[in-house]
C-alpha cells in the first residue's frame, strides 16, 4: 500500500506524552523521531527508563502492527543473540490501542522498549568490520525469521524489490536527464537479470529497511564497534530473502568512495551466518542498484507531492552519488567481488579452466621458437622487496631496468628472462597505477601476467587455436604497447582469452579482427623498447577469463585489495606455457605465516607495532613499503635520520664493505676522520670519542666512564626514563624497573621527578619551574650526602622521548648540572633521540639548555640504521678511564660503520637538514596547534623541529591522559598510511620523529590524515 502522509497531521510531543500517561501509566518527556508516514517518539520516564512510542498513520491496518509484534516475539525466541525492541502492553493488556488523535483521525498506538545505541548515520567511520557486523546482524535476523509467517506480511510495498518495476511509470518525474539514464540503466539490468530468475529466489519475511537511521551501533568504547540492533520494523514484508542484504548494501554504499568494498563487507557478514545461494549472489549488483534507483525515484515522486518534506529527500544526494559510482563498475566484476566476499572463487569457471590448462598444457605450442619448457631461462625478482632492484626507484626506471635485466641475462648466459605472475611491484609510474597519488592512496602493484624478456623481433606463436579478438596500440596509459588478444573456445571448460603485450607494430598490421590463428602459428613479434614506452623488450603474456568489456584496456596490474578477484579473472599463465616450476623461487611467506614463525622462534616479549601488524620489505627516504607495495609515510622511526636507504649512505657502506671491514686494533684513517668530523660539531672540551654499536652499549660505557672517573657508583635518573636494554641500563631505567616484570629500584639508583611543565607539579606559566624541578635533584643530593655518599653521575635524555617528548623548562639542566658537579658527579647527556640537528634550533639537545655535559651519548640515527654509536667525553675523563683495563669493542668504530657515519654527517650538512628540520617542523607544529583549537582532546603540542609530541587528554582542564584514544589514533593512522607511535607514562603522547628529509607536503598529508582520525567517534573522549 502506498500511503499519503498529507491525509494526517503530525502528532506533537505534548500529545505523545499524554498518550504515554493515559495508555501506559508513564510519566515521560517525549522527543520526536524521524519517520516518513508514522509519528515516532523517544520517551524518557521519570525513573530514567526509555521507550519508543509509535503513533501510526491513519491508513495503517491493525494486522500490519500485529505483524511487527508477532515478528518481534518470534525473534525473541529464534534469534536470542540479537538485542531487539520488545513490545510493551498497555495498562489494559493490549499490544496496540486505537485512539482518536487531535486531528480527528483514528490512530493505532503501541509502545516498544528503547534499545540504546547510536544510529549508524552518526557513526564515524563506517569501517569494514562495522559493516561486516551489520551483515551478521541481518543474517541472524533473517535466519530467525525463516519459519515465521503472517498474513499481513503479504503486502504491497514500494520498497519490495520483487516488485520494484513500479518505478518505470515514474522515471519521467526525474528532472535531470543524466540521472534518468542512471535509473534506466539499472531498470534494464533488473528486467534482464533479476525478473527472469525471481522464481528461483528464496522468499521469507524480512526486516527490509537497514538504513543508516534504523541501525544501532555500540558505543565507541570498547572496540570494535558493532551493529547491535535495528529499529522501526515498518518495512517488514514477505519478499525475496536476498533483498535484505541488497538493501543494507545499498545503504552502506552511501557516502563511500569505494561503494563495492562497502557492499562486499555487508555481504560477507550476512553470508557468514546465513549463506547466500549462487543465484542470489549473481543478482546482488542489480538489486543493490535497483534499491538505490527506487530510492531516488521515490524522492522525485514525493517532491511532486510535498516538495518541502526533508525526510524523503534526506538521502537523495548520497543515493545519486552512490548510484553514479555503482554504474561505473562492471556488473560482472561486482558479481565476482561478491562471490569472493562469500568465500567462493571469484570467477565461477576459474577452477574448471585451471584444471583444463593443467591437463592440456603439454599439448600447447611454445610461445617462442625455443621451447619454454626446456630452454634455459632465469626468473627475475621484480617485487617490492627485490634485492635485484634495491630500494632506489631510479634503479627501477625503464633505462636502468633494461640495463639490469640485460646484465643478469648475460651473466647467467640465458636468452630468456621470466618476470613472475602475482608479484607485487613498484615499477609502474603511469598515473593509471596511482603512482602520482598521495601515499595514503592505494596504487596498482599486483602483476597479472608473466613477463618473458627476450630480444626484439623474437617470434611469438599461438599456444592454442584461437581467433583475433582485439588489436590495439596502448603505449599509454597502460604501457602495453602494441597488443593482441586471442579468444579461445575449449568446450566444456568454456571460453577464455590470452593477451600478448609489448609487441612490434608490424604484428598489428599482419592481423585482422576475427582472423583465425592456428596452434603453433607465428602471429606476432616482441617489439623494441622505443615501441613500448621504454620498457625492456619482453612479452607480457596474460590469461583472462572475462574481459569485462574492457578489451585492450584490461589491466595487467591490479590493486592488492582486489588481488583475489583479479587473479581469479587472470589465473596463472604458466599453467599453459610450462616454464619449469623449480626455476621459480619459493613463494614469500604471507604476513600470517611470518607472524606464526616469529612467535615460534622469537621471544614472546618481543612486541609488534599496531593491532594489524605491518610487514615491511622496502624503505626509501620517508616511506616504508609493505609486501603488497603499499607506501607508508614514516613519521615514527628516528633511526633513518636522513631517510631510509639514503643512496649516499648506501653507497658509502657498499664501497667500504667491498674493500675492508675490520676492528680498531688495526690502524685505519676512517675512524680518525669520523671522530674529527663528529667532534667539530661539539663544544670544547668534548673531544675524545669511543665508538660502539648501539645506544645501549654507549650508555653502558658512559656509566663506566663516570664510575671510573669518580670512583662512585650511585646514579640519578628521571622518572619514566629509558636508556637501553643491558642489565645495568634496565637498573637505571624506571620505565623498565617500575614496569611489568621489573624488579624495582636498586639502592644505588635515585629517581628525580620528570620536569614536565604540562602535567607535572610545576607548570609552564611558572617562570621558576625549571629551578623548582632542579631543586628536587638537590634534595636527592642532600640526602645522599647525609648518608655519606655522592653521585657518580646524573643521566638524562636532553628531551626525554619515552617520558613523553618532554621539553625541559628553562634553566632546568643548568641548575641540575651545577648541583651535580658541586657534589662531584658527572653530567651525562643522552642524545640518542634528539641529536644531529633534529631539533632544528640546535644541533644538540643540551644546547637548548645552555649547558655542556661531561659525557655525550649518541646512537641509532648517527649511522642511519647501520650499527653505530658513540660516547664523547673530555680528555680528563678519558685519562681516568685509561687505568690499565683495556677497552675494546670488536665492531665499534669499524671502517664500514665509520663510512656510514661520515656519509650521514655529510648529508646533514650538505642538504641543510637542520635548517629543513626547523622549517618543516615549525610548519607542522603550526598545523598541529591549529588542530588543537578544533579538537580539545589535543591537550598539548610540544617539542622542536622534527621531534614533536601531541599529548592527548580526556579533559583539557584535568589533563587526564587519553590512553585508549591515543592507541586508537595511532592504529587508525597506520590504516590510513601513516606510521606514528605513543610514549609517555600513560602512553597517551603521539610521538612524531620522521626522517629529516620530509617536506611541507608530507606534513600536510600527515595533518589531514590526523584531522580525519580525530573527527572519528572513537578518537574523542567519552
Amino acid at each position: 500500500m502506498l500511503l499519503d502522509s498529507s491525509v494526517a497531521h503530525p502528532v506533537g510531543v505534548e500529545e505523545a506524552a499524554r498518550l504515554a500517561r493515559d495508555l501506559y501509566g508513564l510519566d515521560v518527556t517525549a522527543k520526536s523521531l524521524p519517520g516518513e508516514y508514522d509519528d515516532n517518539f523517544h520517551l524518557t520516564a521519570a525513573d530514567g527508563v526509555q521507550f519508543v512510542l509509535k503513533v501510526m498513520h491513519p491508513a495503517r491496518e491493525r494486522s500490519f502492527i500485529d505483524l511487527q509484534c508477532q515478528a518481534l516475539q518470534h525473534l525473541a525466541k529464534h534469534a536470542e543473540g540479537v538485542v531487539l525492541p520488545r513490545v510493551v502492553p498497555a495498562q489494559r493488556g493490549e499490544l496496540q490501542t486505537e485512539i482518536k488523535a487531535a486531528d480527528g483521525t483514528n490512530r493505532l498506538v503501541w509502545l516498544l522498549t528503547f534499545v540504546p545505541g547510536t544510529v549508524l548515520a552518526k557513526v564515524c567511520p563506517h569501517s569494514e568490520e562495522l559493516l561486516t557486523s551489520l551483515g551478521r546482524l541481518l543474517g541472524t535476523i533473517d535466519s530467525g525469521l525463516q519459519n515465521f509467517s503472517h498474513p499481513a506480511a503479504q503486502r504491497e510495498l514500494k520498497w519490495d524489490l520483487s516488485a520494484a518495476g513500479w518505478i518505470k511509470g515514474h522515471v519521467k518525474e526525474i528532472a535531470d536527464s543524466s540521472q534518468r539514464s542512471l535509473v534506466e540503466k539499472f531498470l534494464t539490468l533488473y528486467d534482464s537479470e533479476v525478473v527472469p530468475v525471481l522464481g528461483g529466489f528464496r522468499r521469507s519475511v524480512i526486516y527490509g529497511d537497514a538504513n543508516d537511521y534504523n541501525v544501532l551501533v555500540s558505543d565507541p568504547w570498547p572496540l570494535p564497534r558493532t551493529a547491535v540492533s535495528v529499529i522501526d520494523f515498518g518495512d517488514m514484508h514477505y519478499g525475496i530473502t536476498v533483498s535484505e542484504v541488497a538493501i543494507a548494501a545499498a545503504y552502506a554504499a552511501l557516502g563511500k568512495k569505494d561503494v563495492l568494498r562497502a557492499a562486499a563487507s555487508v555481504i560477507a557478514g550476512y553470508h557468514e551466518v546465513f549463506p547466500l545461494q549462487e543465484v542470489e549472489i549473481a543478482a546482488l549488483y542489480s538489486l543493490i542498484g535497483m534499491r538505490l534507483a527506487v530510492s531516488v525515484t521515490n524522492s522525485a515522486r514525493r517532491k511532486t507531492i510535498r516538495a518541502d518534506d526533508a525526510y524523503v529527500t534526506v538521502s537523495e544526494a548520497p543515493a545519486w552519488e552512490a548510484l553514479k559510482r555503482l554504474a561505473k563498475i562492471n556488473g560482472r566484476f561486482a558479481h565476482y567481488t561478491f562471490r569472493r566476499a562469500c568465500g567462493l572463487s571469484a570467477v565461477p569457471q576459474n577452477e574448471k579452466l585451471q584444471r583444463w590448462l593443467e591437463k592440456n598444457s603439454r599439448d600447447a605450442a611454445s610461445l617462442f621458437d625455443a621451447d619454454l619448457r626446456t630452454a634455459p631461462s632465469v626468473v627475475l625478482d621484480l617485487s617490492v622487496g627485490s634485492e635485484f632492484l634495491g630500494a632506489d626507484p631510479r634503479d627501477s626506471e625503464t633505462p636502468a631496468l633494461t640495463r639490469k635485466i640485460s646484465a643478469l641475462m648475460e651473466e647467467t648466459t640465458v636468452s630468456i628472462g621470466v618476470g613472475r605472475y602475482n608479484e607485487a611491484r613498484l615499477l609502474y609510474s603511469s598515473p593509471l597505477f596511482g603512482a602520482d597519488a598521495s601515499p595514503l592512496e592505494e596504487r596498482r602493484t599486483i602483476h597479472l601476467g608473466l613477463d618473458l624478456f627476450a630480444e626484439p623481433g623474437t617470434a611469438i606463436h599461438a599456444p592454442l587455436d584461437g581467433v583475433v579478438h582485439t588489436l590495439a596500440n596502448n603505449v599509454a596509459p597502460l604501457d602495453y604497447g602494441p597488443l593482441v588478444i586471442l579468444q579461445h573456445d575449449v568446450g566444456d571448460a568454456g571460453q577464455f582469452f590470452t593477451l600478448y603485450g609489448h609487441l612490434d607494430k608490424e604484428s598489428l598490421a599482419r592481423l585482422k579482427i576475427g582472423q583465425r590463428v592456428a596452434r603453433g602459428d607465428e602471429f606476432a613479434r616482441i617489439g623494441t623498447s622505443k615501441e613500448n614506452g621504454g620498457w625492456p623488450p619482453h612479452l607480457h603474456f596474460q590469461v583472462i577469463l572475462d574481459l569485462l568489456d574492457l578489451d585492450a584496456n584490461f589491466p595487467g596490474v591490479a590493486y592488492a585489495s582486489q588481488r583475489a578477484v583479479w587473479t581469479s579473472l587472470s589465473p596463472e599463465p604458466n599453467l599453459l606455457i610450462g616454464v619449469p616450476k623449480n626455476r621459480f623461487p619459493k613463494q614469500d611467506p604471507t604476513i600470517q605465516e611470518t607472524l606464526t614463525t616469529r612467535r615460534e622462534l622469537l621471544g614472546k616479549n618481543l612486541t609488534i607495532s599496531y593491532q594489524k601488524p605491518l610487514k615491511v620489505v622496502r624503505g626509501w627516504l620517508q616511506h616504508l613499503y609493505d609486501e603488497t607495495g603499499r607506501a607508508f609515510l614514516d613519521f615514527y622511526n628516528n633511526v633513518p635520520l636522513v631517510g631510509h636507504s639514503h643512496p649516499r649512505v648506501v653507497q658509502a657502506v657498499q664501497k667500504q664493505i667491498a674493500l675492508l671491514n675490520t676492528n680498531t686494533r688495526y690502524v685505519h684513517d676512517l675512524v680518525n676522520r669520523y671522530a674529527q668530523r663528529l667532534t667539530q660539531h661539539l663544544p670544547e672540551p668534548l673531544r675524545v670519542c669511543f665508538f660502539v654499536n648501539s645506544g645501549s652499549e654507549a650508555n653502558e660505557l658512559a656509566l663506566r666512564l663516570a664510575r671510573t672517573h669518580t670512583k662512585r657508583e650511585e646514579v640519578i635518573v628521571l622518572e619514566h626514563a629509558y636508556h637501553g636494554n643491558t642489565s645495568t641500563l634496565i637498573d637505571i631505567s624506571p620505565y623498565k624497573f617500575d614496569g611489568p616484570g621489573g624488579a624495582g629500584r636498586k639502592p644505588w639508583v635515585h629517581v628525580a621527578p620528570m620536569p614536565d611543565d604540562y602535567r607535572g607539579k610545576y607548570r609552564r606559566e611558572d617562570a621558576q619551574a625549571g629551578k623548582k624541578y632542579a631543586a628536587h635533584v638537590g634534595e636527592i643530593l642532600d640526602g645522599m650526602a647525609k648518608q655519606g655518599s655522592a653521585p657518580a653521575a646524573y643521566i638524562a635524555e636532553t628531551i626525554p622521548s619515552v617520558g613523553g617528548q618532554i621539553v625541559f623548562p628553562p634553566n632546568y639542566l643548568e641548575e641540575v648540572y651545577k648541583r651535580v658537579r658541586a657534589a662531584g658527579g658527572l653530567c651525562i647527556a643522552d642524545e640518542v633521540q634528539v641529536g644531529f640537528g633534529r631539533l632544528g634550533t640546535h644541533f644538540w639537545g643540551f644546547e637548548t639548555q645552555n649547558v655542556i655535559p661531561d659525557i655525550v651519548v649518541l646512537g641509532k640515527p648517527i649511522g642511519n640504521g647501520f650499527p653505530l654509536a658513540a660516547v664523547i667525553t673530555t680528555p680528563e675523563i678519558a685519562r681516568s678511564f685509561d687505568n690499565g683495563m683495556e677497552f675494546f669493542s670488536t665492531f665499534g668504530g669499524n671502517p664500514v660503520a665509520c663510512a656510514a657515519g661520515l656519509a650521514v654527517l655529510q648529508v646533514v650538512e650538505e642538504e641543510n637538514l637542520q635548517e629543513r628540520a626547523l622549517r618543516v617542523g615549525n610548519y607542522l607544529k603550526k598545523s598541529l596547534l591549529s588542530l588543537q583549537e578544533q579538537y580539545p582532546i589535543i591537550g598539548d603540542v610540544r617539542g622542536s623541529g622534527l621531534f614533536l609530541g601531541v599529548d592527548l587528554v580526556l579533559n583539557p582542564d584535568t589533563r587526564s591522559a587519553a590512553t585508549a584514544q591515543a592507541a586508537y589514533v595511532v592504529n587508525r593512522l597506520r590504516e590510513r598510511g601513516i606510521l606514528t607511535g605513543t610514549d609517555g607514562p600513560f602512553n597517551n603522547v603521539i610521538k612524531l620523529r620522521p626522517p629529516l628529509i620530509i617536506s611541507e607536503r608530507d606534513a600536510d598529508i600527515f595533518t589531514e590524515a590526523f584531522r580525519g582520525v580525530l573527527a572519528e567517534d572513537s578518537a574523542q573522549p567519552t
